[in-house]
């Protein structure tokens, strides 16, 4: 008899399990312990779905696998953080890609009400830097959280300058939290997780720093996040897949203008000119384009507690201002037409939600 950690490790080591198929089976079953105890039934409510149909079983080689993993999250004082968890990330799970679990260590606040990526070049010039910490400077009393993927340049600064402004920052890794990568950001991983902030990483303890692993990197970084910030860019790079990724999320996307006879602002100017990004020169600018400017408001679900996860997601986009039924769509385009009809009809219902004329919604009754 294992513990559900020891099978949800399993379930991630088991080779031919993609995400969308194991997540599938883990909704089926309600657990990944119920994955392996009760295969009947999970198999039984997949039966017409053949790709779900795969010989999940443990055998030596991968008890050991787990063990040893288990015995590395002991080691460097991490945990699991998983899709089945109610303090999983609510942004990324509503990704396709977004994945099963990852670790984590600090204090692991993935919900709070905004949620600011900022992504940039590792080659951040004087202008970079000042222009950013000028923005986090101009947002430290707005209740934000920075997002970032400890990389030299932008990323290191996102992160230095949200610790000496008081904002919470999360490092998302790419490679195992077993190592640092760079090695020169030890101190600030460590100053980030002893001041109230997370360091996140879907790979094993053991999977070193890889180009590869960025790009999925980036798309945790992404779908964490209400919007984007690309500080500062050249014309390709990860901060501009980031972005494109950001955009493919229905996510806001801002850059900050440079220079146009520097080559390392090309893809912010690049990004705006698409209309992929808004242009933003301060802090309140961003403010405001996010509905932000105000004291920020939560679902009160103590008042509301029959409003489900899915209410609650709509809720507080209509509740940055009113929007037409086209926009909440694309907000949320992971619902169907009949559900997200469904969704609003109980949310007014319930009295937290009002319709208006020409079918747009508010949260103002």
């Amino acid at each position: 008899m294992h513990t559900e950690i020891f099978y949800r490790i399993a379930l991630n080591k088991t080779a031919g399990l993609g995400k969308s198929t194991l997540k599938q089976i883990l909704n089926a079953a309600g657990s990944a312990k119920n994955v392996y105890e009760f295969p009947e039934s999970w198999q039984r409510r997949l039966q017409n779905r053949k790709r779900c149909q795969t010989n999940i079983s443990l055998n030596d080689k991968l008890k050991d696998l787990v063990d040893k993993e288990l015995n590395l999250m002991e080691k460097h004082n991490a945990r699991m953080c998983h899709y089945l968890d109610t303090t999983y990330p609510s942004r990324l799970k509503r990704c396709p890609d977004a994945p099963v679990s990852f670790y984590y260590r600090g204090k692991g606040d993935f919900n709070r009400s905004r949620m600011l990526a900022v992504v940039g070049t590792r080659n951040a010039t004087a202008y970079g830097i000042k222009s950013l910490t000028k923005i986090l400077n101009e947002l430290r009393e707005s209740d934000i959280t920075t997002i970032s993927g400890l990389a030299y340049g932008i990323d290191t600064v996102a992160h230095e300058e949200s610790l000496n402004m008081g904002i919470p920052t999360i490092a998302v890794l790419g490679n195992g939290l077993q190592t640092i990568y760079p090695s020169t950001n030890k101190n600030l991983s460590e100053k980030i997780t002893s001041n109230g902030g997370t360091l996140i990483s879907e790979f094993d303890f053991n999977t070193g720093p890889d180009r590869m692993n960025f790009p999925a990197r980036n798309r945790i970084i992404a779908g964490m996040a209400d919007a984007v910030l690309v500080a500062e860019s050249g014309i390709k790079g990860g901060s501009i897949i980031t972005a494109h990724i950001a955009n493919s999320y229905n996510r806001d996307i801002f850059a900050i203008p440079g220079t146009i006879f520097d080559d390392m602002h090309a893809g912010c100017h690049e990004l705006i000119r698409k209309n992929i990004a808004a242009i933003v020169t301060s802090g309140k600018d961003l403010l405001e384009m996010m509905n932000w400017d105000s004291a920020p408001q939560a679902v009160q679900t103590q008042l509301f507690p029959d409003i489900s996860e899915d209410e609650a997601f709509v809720y507080r986009f209509i509740q940055t201002g009113k929007k037409t039924i086209d926009e909440i769509a694309g907000h949320c385009a992971e619902f169907s037409p009949s559900k997200l009809a469904g969704i609003l009809l109980s949310l007014e219902l319930k009295g937290v939600l009002s319709a208006l004329p020409g079918k747009s919604y508010s949260t103002e009754m």
